[in-house]
């Protein structure tokens, strides 16, 4: 049996384990798959020993994906992109490979789950970490119009725009006319977690997209649909990229059913 885990912290609310025992048992992989709270300090030396002592991969969550970026020896072209990984694995020779599937989970279910595309589309994009990263790689490959990104602390969305060229920056409260509006931050992750928008200058009949899946509908989700926005949490992207990590570890690619798709509804 094989070992795999997503660390993070928070990391309670994760729903990987289910997923990836249930992707296990449908294509027949011995694995055992464990969420673990990983503190920064504790990072490096975890991830070491963890592949050290036969550890099969690692799923990396916040605020780990910039961190774990830096400790992968060779990376995936989208992880090299992003400068953030949330797929650890080791290769053949044993090389400590880092890849990212944030990016692409995301882009799948805006545009084959929702109907929307986002080519020649406004978009305002919430957060400056990880999560942010590789969600920037794939969505500037779907050809918006604009991507314009706020975040709390404007010094970490300047330093996103060196890597980013094209990325316009926003004060913090400062609201334009966009299509769509993506929080990718782990604000929500509790439920009087919230954020200080004002939705109705942001307008109706925009498509809200929140990153977090648990819980279902968080504040910024709910002010929105109030608002008369069409919203959408991050579910499906969640399914998404643990497919595809998934598959670059054992190198199959499971069905992703309506079991699948339940696990999640029922927390």
């Amino acid at each position: 049996m094989t070992r795999y885990a997503v660390i993070g912290t928070p990391i309670a609310q994760s729903k990987s384990p289910a997923i990836h025992r249930m992707f296990a048992e449908q294509t027949k992989q011995d694995v055992q798959y464990e969420a673990i709270e990983v503190a920064a300090d504790n990072f490096d030396s975890f991830v070491l020993d963890f592949f050290a002592n036969g550890g099969g991969g690692l799923n990396v969550t916040v605020p780990h994906k910039e961190r774990a970026y830096r400790i992968a020896n060779q990376l995936e072209p989208l992880a090299e992109q992003a400068g953030a990984v949330n797929t650890l694995f080791q290769d053949a020779e044993g090389t400590l490979c880092g890849d990212n599937t944030d990016g692409v989970g995301l882009v799948r279910d805006i545009q084959a789950n929702n109907g929307i595309a986002i080519e020649c589309k406004n978009l305002l994009v919430i957060g400056a970490g990880g999560a942010v990263r590789g969600a920037l790689v794939s969505l500037i490959e779907e050809k918006p119009a604009t991507i314009t990104l706020v975040n709390r602390t404007k010094e970490k969305a300047v330093d996103l725009k060196k890597i980013f060229p094209d990325l316009e920056i926003v004060n913090w409260g400062e609201n334009a006319n966009f299509d769509m509006i993506i929080n990718a931050t782990s604000v929500g992750l509790k439920k009087d977690d919230e954020f200080e928008l004002n939705y109705t200058d942001l307008g109706s009949n925009k498509f809200f997209y929140d990153v977090i899946y648990n819980p279902k509908e968080t504040n910024f989700l709910k002010k929105a649909k109030r608002e008369g926005n069409q919203i959408e949490n991050g579910k499906m992207m969640f399914i998404y990229q643990a497919h595809q990590a998934f598959t670059i570890w054992h190198k199959i690619m499971p069905e992703i059913d309506e079991e699948t798709i339940e696990l999640l509804d029922n927390d």
